[in-house]
């Protein structure tokens, strides 16, 4: 029997401390059963109420509190039956009681705890879990006989490997098989008979549960509340959650409505399946294929860059031996005019034409072109994960910050679109050879047309190395591979309608290379069929009423330039040369030309740009495009601003009767759109 010294030590201890042993046991309890925080449920209730009644019994009974005690737990029982307790969560009830009344007792006294005081906590514990227990057995035994077969079915629930809850219409949770709570990793007994929108949240929060994609799963996610809403079932729903150990679990829901005969609805089923397993092959999986993608780029960018190199090693042999022919025909003509001579001449610049032109269905027929309506954003990141491998793994990495705007799409080859990212990305990385950042920018800009951007961190290029970096047949060394690269992707987005430059950073050192393509809703009728005509004239615009006789050339090959005014004039034209789009510009203004000859590729303006602004000064002007480059393809909106496109090497006798004709009449198609030699 207990001594009236260790009654009389609890009792006060009871009376003094109970609302903080009440605390400190509703917080041990919930860390041993996993129990949630629930907004309007006390858990701190039955057990305050609990330790009052100790209190009372040992300040008014004395040892009979032992005995009296259980009695007053014998509900608490029946109580945790009705709240989905497990009957080993009784027990670890109890046992977190008997191990808060001696912490605070040993705090109380200094540390020490007194023996009989010990006993007489572990004796009234014991006592109480064994009447808790009673009663728990018989409200089970009840519930057995009356609902057997229920009970059947909860054993048979119990070991299946998918997890039941059942909702009413009104969002409450009636029911959730065991393993619900075994998959979720905290007991749901504090979801089942609560409205979902008051009791998931905690649960939620608690197990950290999130999309697949790392977005927080909340509770109107839950597909039983969807099936509510939108009536109608609702099927594989991931959520990841994380389990008491730190492990995360990947579960898959379902919901299905349940209706009555009246077509009334009745509830929802959900279930919950376990596929962590599946998911971490699943992101196996996708590891696996990233880096097939990723090496599959890199021996793409490899196999064209060497076909590339290829090419330029046996266009450079060709075009020397042809430059040799001419060198010495110039000599010997300078030292004797013989017809043969210039007979020989002509025929070497043919040859170099051919060539060129062989060049060109090169780059236009290398492969068949799908153009679709390529979402830019989406490409980018594509791309970037192709060539993330080549840009990160090296001694000094090229990491990339990406600052993507642009959600819609463009007119384009899907797969030529990625590769040209690609390329410019691993260039930008050869480019940077002690690392840094690489950034990559997709904005709108002016109406309807799409600017992406890649600026690296290199170093920045000689005003002439920039005006001479899309030229195919660089001789400086190591240039020829990525010049011709970058010539050959030139002239596939202006394929497109667009426009691929390059320029130096203005806010640091290196490079900006630029893409400019037009949006897809402005570019359905804007990229031109490979069999369209290239002469195109607006209507409506008045003729010249006599041939032209005043022509303005604009090139920037001062040579070209000048060779073209001495034929022009030989042949009775008022000729006059501007090296750049600006002082053809200021030229016009002070004198207006009949005609115009503008070159098709020029640093400052394209001749196509030139062209608009020409055009609008001088509506009546006839306007013609002389071009080494393959304009099948070119954007219909700028081919509408000109009368002709001439190819290099250009026929004279052709162009001459183009100049001839006044306005408006058809112009001769033997010196019009074949593709042709070099800018």
């Amino acid at each position: 029997m207990p001594s009236d010294t260790a009654i009389t030590a609890l009792s006060g201890l009871l009376s003094d401390e109970g609302e903080r042993i009440t605390r400190l046991w509703a917080k041990r309890l919930r860390a041993e059963t996993y129990e949630v925080e629930v907004p309007g449920r006390d858990l701190r209730a039955p057990l305050n109420h609990l330790l009052e009644e100790l209190a009372r019994l040992l300040r008014d009974r004395g040892e009979d509190a032992i005995r009296l005690w259980p009695e007053v737990v014998r509900s608490h029982g029946a109580f945790r039956y009705d709240q989905n307790f497990e009957p080993e969560d009784l027990t670890r009830e109890f046992k977190s009681l008997q191990e808060v009344l001696l912490y605070v007792y040993a705090r109380r006294n200094g540390g020490l705890i007194d023996a009989e005081v010990a006993e007489l906590v572990s004796e009234l514990v014991w006592e109480a879990d064994a009447s808790a227990q009673a009663s728990y057995a018989r409200v089970l035994k009840t519930e057995e006989v009356r609902f057997r077969e229920a009970a059947v079915m909860e054993s048979v629930l119990n070991h299946v490997e998918v997890g039941i809850l059942l909702a009413e219409t009104d969002g409450m949770v009636s029911f959730a098989s065991p393993p619900v709570s075994r998959l979720m990793g905290v007991p749901m007994r504090a979801v089942v008979g609560a409205r979902a929108a008051g009791s998931l949240s905690p649960v939620l929060t608690q197990v950290n549960a999130r999309h697949p994609t790392g977005e927080p799963f909340r509770v109107q996610d839950m597909p039983f509340l969807r099936a509510l809403r939108e009536k109608g079932p609702v099927r594989g729903v991931m959520m990841v959650v994380e389990r008491p150990g730190g492990t995360d679990a990947t579960l898959e829901m379902s919901a299905t409505p349940v209706w009555e005969e009246d077509h009334v609805l009745a509830g929802v089923i959900q279930t919950f399946s376990d596929r962590t397993e599946a998911a971490v092959k699943t992101k196996a999986l996708e590891s696996a294929h990233g880096e097939v993608r990723r090496l599959q780029g890199q021996l793409l960018r490899r196999t064209r860059q060497q076909a590339l190199g290829q090419l330029a090693s046996g266009a450079a042999h060709a075009l020397n031996n042809f430059l040799n022919v001419l060198r010495l025909r110039i000599t010997l003509l300078q030292r004797e005019y013989k017809p043969e001579h210039v007979e020989a001449l002509d025929k070497t610049v043919r040859q170099v034409g051919e060539l060129v032109a062989r060049l060109q269905e090169f780059g236009v027929q290398r492969t068949e072109e799908r153009l679709a309506n390529v979402p830019v954003d989406q490409t980018v990141r594509e791309a970037l994960e192709l060539a993330r491998g080549e840009l990160e793994q090296r001694e000094h990495p090229v990491h990339t910050e990406l600052d993507l705007g642009f959600p819609w799409g463009v007119k384009a080859d899907a797969g030529f679109f990625r590769e040209l990212i690609v390329n410019l990305l691993l260039s930008a990385r050869d480019r940077m050879e002690g690392g840094g950042m690489l950034q990559v920018r997709t904005r709108p800009e002016g109406e309807g047309w799409l600017s992406l951007k890649l600026e690296d961190g290199g170093p920045p290029y000689a005003v002439d190395e920039l005006a001479r970096l899309f030229d195919p047949l660089r001789r400086d060394p190591g240039a020829p591979q990525f010049s011709l690269f970058l010539a050959v992707a030139r002239t596939q987005v202006q394929r497109w309608g667009g426009e691929l430059t390059v320029e130096n950073r203005r806010d640091g050192p290196g490079a900006s290379f630029v893409v400019r393509l037009p949006r897809y809703s402005d570019t359905a009728a804007g990229i031109a069929d490979a069999q369209a005509p290239v002469r195109m004239a607006p209507g409506g615009v008045p003729r010249l009423t006599r041939p032209a006789r005043r022509v303005l050339v604009v090139d920037d090959d001062l040579d070209n330039a000048r060779m073209m005014a001495e034929v022009l004039g030989e042949e009775g034209y008022d000729v006059q040369v501007a090296h750049s789009p600006e002082l053809a510009l200021r030229i016009w203004e002070k004198h207006p030309f009949d005609a115009a000859l503008l070159d098709a590729v020029m640093p400052e303006m394209t001749g196509w740009e030139l062209a608009r602004e020409l055009r609008q000064r001088s509506p009546q002007t006839l306007l013609a495009i002389v071009t080494g480059m393959d304009v099948r393809g070119q954007n219909r909106a700028s081919l509408a601003l000109v009368d002709a496109v001439f190819r290099k090497p250009i026929d004279v006798g052709a162009l001459d009767e183009f100049l001839a004709q006044t306005r408006g009449e058809e112009a001769p198609a033997e010196g019009l759109g074949a593709p042709g030699g070099g800018h």
